[in-house]
């Protein structure tokens, strides 16, 4: 659903927590996330989705931190929202489209999309890798500008809510089929990732605190089982890769997220240490950045290694011809625009820019 595009992001909020603190736990599972994210496009490995399915996960966390934040005033938490993610996706944007004009491509009417993303924004061949990663932005502007009255009827009745939120993915995926163009995607998105979404409503609100474990167990196994199911009967070019089949991954996902919410583990020991507990800071702070930014690092790197072949040192001692390799350049690449515009994230958000929170 919603395209061909990998689905693997994390939620453009550098603030988690419950009650007044804040949750380190949230901190390390959107870093792992990120991480997870530029694995995955490297390696494209289809195992990564049941590991670790990474959106869903991302998706949950942020629809916790959107029903936190609406203790406030509606219209204000959605004007810093709006804040927060457009002005690095029009700094994206401007950058990418200039990159793309040069490289052939005539806009039409639907750049507008890339003003107000509600539909998946356009872009030329040259950059598809790169704005292809739009596509979360989009599915979680919606889902911000929803969530007050997906809120209000969530509180009406939790577990309903939930148990029919998985609903609409069923039918698009087995009855209906999918509208065409940006209406499709955004429908297709929306539907796969709603109840990961209600998730963190339901975290939020302590109503996953008070289900039992066993009970917990009975609804996520059957999920997960169900969903691993559908992939492995509905590959796509041969591979059960969740990002490519909308049901599986919209089920494995709500039983994961579900576990993980219910069970939360902590990350006491990695936070302790020094060098952990800042990387997790800062790829918190910058995730925006990262997530935006990444397959443009990416595609960067294989330019920089075709470069360092001709260097007869480096062809010599350099596996230059190993994905790790170009993994490893992808992340220095990736560190150079933290460094570049990472500064965004804290005008977008009204603070004083700086190079490293």
């Amino acid at each position: 659903m919603g395209g061909a595009h990998r689905r693997t992001a994390l939620a453009p909020s550098p603030t988690a927590g419950t009650g007044t603190g804040r949750d380190r736990s949230f901190d390390v599972l959107r870093a792992v996330a990120l991480v997870r994210v530029v694995t995955y496009h490297t390696f494209e490995w289809p195992w990564l989705g049941f590991v670790f399915p990474s959106m869903g996960v991302m998706f949950a966390l942020a629809g916790s931190l959107m029903a936190r934040s609406l203790e406030r005033p509606a219209l204000t938490v959605l004007r810093g929202r709006l804040r927060r993610l457009l002005i690095p996706v029009w700094l994206f944007g401007l950058l990418l489209g200039v990159a793309m004009l040069l490289h052939g491509w005539v806009p039409g009417p639907d750049v507008l999309y890339w003003v107000l993303p509600i539909g998946d924004p356009p872009g030329g061949a040259w950059g598809e890798q790169a704005w292809a990663v739009l596509w979360y932005l989009r599915a979680y502007l919606w889902f911000v500008l929803l969530s007050p009255v997906l809120l209000r009827l969530f509180r009406l009745a939790p577990l309903p809510v939930l148990a029919l939120s998985l609903v609409p993915v069923v039918v698009l995926e087995t009855v209906s089929g999918l509208p065409d163009g940006r209406l499709g995607s955004a429908l297709g998105d929306g539907a796969v990732f709603l109840f990961c979404w209600l998730l963190g409503f339901a975290h939020r609100d302590g109503v996953l605190e008070r289900l039992r474990a066993t009970g917990t167990l009975a609804a996520a196994a059957p999920l997960m089982a169900v969903g691993a199911w559908w992939a492995l009967g509905h590959p796509v070019d041969g591979r059960a890769d969740l990002d490519d089949i909308s049901l599986a991954q919209a089920l494995w996902s709500a039983g994961f997220v579900l576990l993980l919410l219910r069970f939360r583990p902590r990350f006491d020991g990695l936070v302790r240490r020094p060098v952990a507990d800042r990387l997790v800071t800062v790829f918190n702070a910058r995730a925006v950045t990262v997530y935006l930014w990444h397959e443009v690092a990416l595609m960067a790197a294989v330019p920089l290694i075709d470069l360092m072949w001709e260097v007869p040192a480096m062809e010599r001692r350099l596996p230059l011809d190993s994905l790790w390799w170009q993994f490893g350049v992808a992340w220095v690449l990736i560190a150079a625009a933290v460094a570049c515009f990472g500064w965004v994230e804290d005008v977008a958000a009204g603070r004083g820019p700086r190079l490293l929170p």
